[in-house]
């Protein structure tokens, strides 16, 4: 992506006035993507980004400059802007040898978005329109949006490090609207990958479709949701962005240094259920925080969070590991070369159970039965939450029965997880954008069905 010398004589440049560590972060971009609202395309764009991001680390300040210059003199000026903002006493000349360092991919790309020819791409949103309008008269709306992007990035730092990474990830997604007596409802399905235009041999758009269509028509008949304290029992997938809100920013190093983390502390000690063990693992499948190395060039890792219910580790940047004297977990990522890295989750879920779901449920007398969640807040310095309900069923003598609406899930994350009593062995993922600080990154996150003992539920029932 760019000249070694290019590179050598920047981070040179960074170093000359002082200072103990200096990075360069490049970016090429590329996207497109379609919409199409009610049997119309609305949306079909595309674009390229590219640019560059010097860091400059001395003691505790961080001096940061991005340009979109990849000259040699635009990255010479970003890195005097950052040596600038980091300076302090000293300087002199220091010489950077560079060693590139092989990264494995985790899996190929068969089928690239950018060779895939448009018609490819609007013809699965038609095919979704058809399917989900043909689930009833009371589907009045439906949005299908399909997206993919293929992301290139190079990490060079002044402790020798040179790595690249080629990142592709494509996305499908359907909402619709149904209207019926008890008014407006919404469903929506998006499954994403990081895969490029052969992830519609993985998925079907009209079944994608047809999830959506259900889930809106089925709380059309919804009754209003309990109230009080319940056991609820989390299908497959449906409860993984609770553990990655409530619980995953809370192991991330950089909250638990600034005192922010209920977890801060705690290594070594039990903090949930022995049936849970949480793990972040940024090369597991082709999900869609998968990636070779991470956005300061260390590699992708399967990190063991907690084990048995025993907190084992924190997730950890470049700087937080080499100020601990320990190695990055990998975990080190930016939204673009615009912004400084920060500590962030990949792919995060918690490892199947032995038991059967379908006995779980049995086993469950009187609950609540979630199958998808929707937005929540959590506060990471106490644990607590509250996360919202999209789909949901009352379990009545261990069956699942009735469709509940307006449902929210109210509690506290290291609570929640000791509360986990029955793990089953099937398992799924949930696809989404982690919000921190300003700045979004793709993750996912998995959970086989489990029951928490006891979950505050906020409905509207009387």
């Amino acid at each position: 992506m760019l000249d070694e010398d290019v590179l050598q004589q920047t981070l040179t440049r960074a170093l000359r006035d002082g200072g103990d560590f200096a990075e360069i972060f490049v970016e090429r971009r590329s996207s497109s993507s379609a919409q199409l609202d009610d049997g119309k395309i609305e949306e079909l764009v595309s674009g390229h980004a590219s640019g560059a991001g010097v860091r400059v680390v001395r003691g505790e300040t961080t001096g940061y400059a991005h340009t979109a210059d990849l000259t040699g003199e635009g990255l010479r000026n970003a890195a005097e802007a950052a040596a600038a903002a980091a300076r302090g006493n000293g300087g002199g000349a220091q010489v950077i040898a560079l060693t590139r360092r092989h990264v494995e991919r985790t899996h190929e790309v068969t089928d690239a978005p950018e060779t895939t020819p448009k018609a490819r791409k609007l013809e699965v949103l038609a095919r979704a329109d058809d399917a989900a309008r043909a689930r009833g008269d009371s589907i009045r709306q439906v949005r299908a949006a399909y997206a993919d992007g293929r992301r290139r990035i190079l990490v060079a730092n002044s402790e020798g490090l040179l790595a690249e990474d080629d990142q592709v990830r494509t996305r499908f997604s359907v909402q619709c609207v149904a209207v019926g007596d008890t008014g407006m409802q919404t469903g929506t399905e998006a499954p994403g990958r990081s895969v490029g235009f052969e992830l519609f041999d993985e998925i079907d758009p009209e079944e994608v479709a047809r999830i959506a269509a259900d889930r809106a028509l089925t709380m059309l008949s919804a009754r209003p949701a309990p109230s009080g304290k319940l056991p609820v029992v989390l299908r497959r997938g449906a409860g993984a962005v609770l553990f990655h809100e409530a619980c995953g920013h809370g192991l991330e190093a950089d909250l638990v240094g600034r005192d922010a983390s209920v977890f801060r502390g705690q290594v070594g000690e039990q903090v949930a259920s022995p049936l849970v063990t949480l793990v972040d693992d940024g090369r597991y499948a082709r999900e869609w925080g998968t990636f070779a190395i991470d956005d300061e060039g260390a590699p992708a890792q399967r990190n063991v969070l907690i084990e048995d219910g025993v907190l084992t580790d924190y997730m950890w940047d470049h700087l937080r590991a080499r100020k601990e004297g320990r190695p990055s977990s990998g975990n080190g990522r930016r939204e673009t070369y615009e912004h400084l890295p920060m500590v962030r989750m990949t792919n995060t879920f918690l490892l199947s159970g032995e038991g059967d779901p379908d006995d779980l449920i049995a086993s469950t007398p009187h609950g609540l039965y979630c199958t998808a969640l929707g937005g929540g807040q959590v506060n990471t310095a106490t644990g607590d939450f509250v996360f919202g309900v999209t789909e949901a069923y009352l379990i009545e003598d261990g069956k699942v029965t009735e469709p509940v609406r307006a449902a929210q899930l109210i509690g506290n994350g290291p609570e929640t997880l000791r509360l986990v009593d029955a793990v089953a062995n099937d398992f799924d993922t949930w696809a989404g954008t982690c919000g921190k600080e300003g700045q979004g990154v793709p993750v996912s996150s998995g959970q086989p069905t489990l029951r928490v003992a006891e979950l505050t539920v906020g409905g509207t029932a009387g």
